[in-house]
This record gives structure tokens, sequence and C-alpha cells, in this order.
């Protein structure tokens, strides 16, 4: 009895691959076996990425916050601290809104802490 190799199930886990490569660059996207390493490669970088996207969006939150804090003369230390000493419960990207886009709310946030 001759092998079976169930053709359907690896043309389409090729398939599959393939469709994932769409929009590389030269055999990047058609060639199975180059687009299986960039594929598995790119879903690395996702899977890091997804992490270190929140990691960077905190750093720019506390460079807003301490840019808005300095220009009422506290810096961002004084300030994050005087805030959790009067139980403000605004994190930092709510923080960070507003001293970008809502200086008077700001102020007074700055104004009730000191």
């Amino acid at each position: 009895m001759p092998r079976s190799v169930n053709s359907v199930a690896s043309r389409n886990r090729r398939k599959k691959i393939l469709k994932q490569a769409k929009g590389y660059f030269g055999r990047r996207k058609n060639v199975y076996t180059v687009a299986k390493n960039a594929v598995e490669k790119a879903m690395c970088y996702s899977y890091r990425d997804r992490k270190n996207k929140k990691r960077s969006f905190r750093g720019l939150w506390i460079t807003r916050i301490n840019a808005g804090a300095r220009n009422h003369g506290l810096s961002y230390s004084q300030f994050m601290g005087k805030v959790k000493a009067n139980n403000i419960e605004l994190n930092r990207k709510v923080l960070a809104d507003l001293a970008m886009n809502n200086p008077e709310a700001f102020k007074a946030i700055v104004e009730k802490v000191k």
C-alpha cells in the first residue's frame, strides 16, 4: 500500500505561511523556505515588541509629566510623590495627556498637591 502524504494539509500549511509573508521583499514573499524563516523571526519580534511598546510609552508619559511639572517648579519625583500622598488616583497616561493637551487642568492638579 502506498504511503499517504496528505498533500491537502501540506499545501494549506504552506499557504498559511505565504499569506503571512505577504508584503515582504524579494524571495521572502514567495519562496516557502525563505518565507517560513522570515515569518518566524517576525513573530518573535512582534511578541518581544508588544512588551517593549508598553515600556517605551511609560517612558514617554514620564517625560511629558516631568516637563509639565518643571513648568510649575517641581521635579517629576517630587510631583509624583505628592500625587500619591494626596491620594489622587490618576495614572501616568492620564497625567501625561493632561500635561500635554490640557495645561490648565494639569496646573490645577499641581496647585492641589502643593
